[in-house]
């Protein structure tokens, strides 16, 4: 079996990948005949006996099956969406000084721009996963590049007051002066809705480093001095000691994919996800120099105090549930059960239908004397691939998905946040915003741009059905429904009704979910655990091969 080099740290070069897009090497592709068939079901991901049946079996069914009959049809056009999606990424691009170096949010000449013709960092993620997988590697490496020039080459001050020189930019734009001259103008919350700086984008941009060096082998624009500042001035920004009595990072509404107000103020599991997969890349990325050793030792701490709280306190099942609804209330001192003093009384009657008996969740916030218990699938995918959710945990957030599935994708993947806020709640919660408003927007739409993230997870879990699934169902209208940004309805049946077209990441969404189905060895570079692939044979679920890889932990 081909080995691809162990990520400890960039030591390692494999061999080099043209970046013209068709002759890609395929740097982590591992073929069919090159891996093993693991036959015991027990050596398998974690245990779903319905993937699994005696291969007569499948092949009696297989053979009258009539998705087979419909195959090649049903290929055809999902070979035409994956072609369209490249094309409309690719036109997406902005050239900055000759040189690509990223992809405006969207592109829908209908509506007034806004600031939809920017490059944002959040939005760039799966753009950049989409032109790793298919070779284009330049774009990425400029977009990292451009970032950390904006990071420590700027003033940055809202109204008069200095931002930290930790922050990110949310986005970018590229602008030319009366003179032509073209220059990078950022935007770190001064132009944005509600005037939030991002706390994301410094983490998405820290995780995309170690994507990019995973997969190219390229550990050169990381060990760069800029870079190495970069991600220093980040992490001692997350990590500095104050006040706070909880390792979590405490933040704003609207400071990360939810960027309006939608209630998620102090300890959103978004954000706490993202921050503990930087955290795990940064100790991959930095040098053994003096700085670098010194903040390796810090994160390493704090790796293990997140850990901790986020695996005890946000996580929630069935038991979990009954045990919080039993809570005793003003209890004092160390040996204390209800160590946040939430009252029982605040639990939602819809978590009670929503919770199945087998399933578990990471919900949306814990603070004192309140748990946010909404769905918000942003962090709980994120929780999986850095593996924050243990593997138990892990299956169970897939379990939740395939027993709510209607509920969580509908007919439309994925809701963004369940439920969603209405009536006197909403008012109070959101400030009455017209775009989140009931089954909206960030307030229970669903966003195609997930499928990724639902993908990615369903792999590492072992359930690429689920990935497969999707798909199928956002391949029924996202192209003839020109790539819409979200869409609306308890069941995702509307297109948003301020949506805008050809939103970007929707596209690279989906294209990077086909991408990482068709070849999940590229998942090695958000992966930051030993995997290695696995044949699993299954015919549980129509259109799904029934030779398909997915990741097994190597024990």
């Amino acid at each position: 079996m081909d080995q691809t080099p162990a990520d400890n740290g960039m030591t390692s070069h494999p061999p080099s990948i043209s970046t013209n897009g068709r002759d890609h090497s395929k740097l982590f592709r591992i073929k069919s005949c090159d891996v093993q068939v693991l036959h015991d079901q027990s050596t398998a991901a974690p245990s779903h006996h319905h993937l699994s049946k005696n291969l007569e079996q499948i092949d009696d069914e297989q053979e009258d099956s009539p998705t087979n009959k419909s195959s090649e049809l049903n290929s055809f056009e999902s070979n035409a969406t994956i072609t369209a999606a490249y094309e409309a990424l690719k036109e997406a691009q902005v050239q900055y000084k000759g040189h690509a170096v990223g992809t405006i949010a969207a592109r829908d000449s209908t509506v007034h721009a806004l600031n939809y013709d920017q490059v944002f960092v959040r939005d760039f993620f799966p753009s950049a996963l989409a032109f790793l997988m298919k070779g284009d590697l330049e774009i990425v490496k400029n977009f990292l590049l451009s970032i950390i020039s904006l990071q420590s080459s700027r003033e940055k001050e809202v109204d008069y007051f200095n931002l930290g020189a930790a922050v990110m930019p949310a986005s970018f734009k590229v602008f030319h002066d009366p003179l032509g001259n073209e220059n990078l103008l950022p935007d770190f919350g001064g132009n944005a809705i509600g005037r939030v700086a991002p706390i994301d984008s410094g983490l998405w941009w820290i995780i995309l480093l170690r994507a990019y060096t995973r997969f190219t082998g390229d550990s050169s624009v990381a060990e760069m001095p800029e870079c190495q500042k970069g991600m220093r001035l980040i992490l001692g920004s997350c990590i500095s000691e104050g006040y706070d009595t909880f390792p979590t990072l405490l933040c704003s509404d609207g400071c990360c994919m939810i960027d309006r107000r939608m209630g998620i103020y102090g300890y959103p599991i978004e954000i706490q996800a993202l921050f503990f997969m930087a955290l795990r890349c940064a100790l991959l990325l930095l040098k053994q120099d003096e700085e670098g050793k010194d903040f390796k030792d810090r994160i390493s701490k704090r790796l293990v105090a997140l850990a901790f709280h986020m695996r005890r306190y946000f996580w929630l099942d069935f038991h979990r549930l009954n045990d919080i609804y039993r809570y005793k209330t003003e209890e004092y001192s160390d040996t204390a059960v209800n160590k946040f003093n939430v009252m029982p009384d605040s639990l939602p009657s819809w978590l009670f239908d929503f919770m199945p008996t087998h399933g578990g969740f990471f919900i949306g916030n814990v603070s004192p004397a309140r748990m946010d218990f909404r769905w918000f699938s942003l962090g709980n995918f994120i929780a999986i691939l850095s593996s924050l959710a243990t593997p138990q945990q892990a299956a169970a957030i897939m379990d939740l998905i395939e027993d709510r599935w209607d509920e969580l994708v509908g007919e439309m993947p994925l809701k963004a946040c369940y439920p969603a806020l209405e009536s006197h709640e909403w008012k109070i919660v959101t400030g009455c915003d017209p775009k989140n408003t009931r089954w909206s927007y960030h307030n229970g739409g669903s966003w195609p741009v997930l499928l990724w993230l639902l993908t990615a997870a369903s792999i590492k879990v072992g359930r690429p059905q689920l990935a497969r699934r999707a798909i199928d169902i956002a391949e029924r209208r996202l192209k003839s429904d020109d790539w819409p940004e979200y869409y609306d309805g308890k069941q995702g049946r509307y297109i948003g009704k301020q949506a805008r077209k050809f939103q970007t990441w929707s596209i690279a969404g989906y294209l990077s979910a086909k991408l990482m189905l068709d070849d999940p060895t590229n998942l090695r570079m958000i992966f930051l655990d030993d995997f290695k692939p696995v044949v699993f044979r299954s015919a549980s679920t129509p259109g799904l091969s029934s030779e398909s890889f997915w990741y097994h932990p190597a024990v």
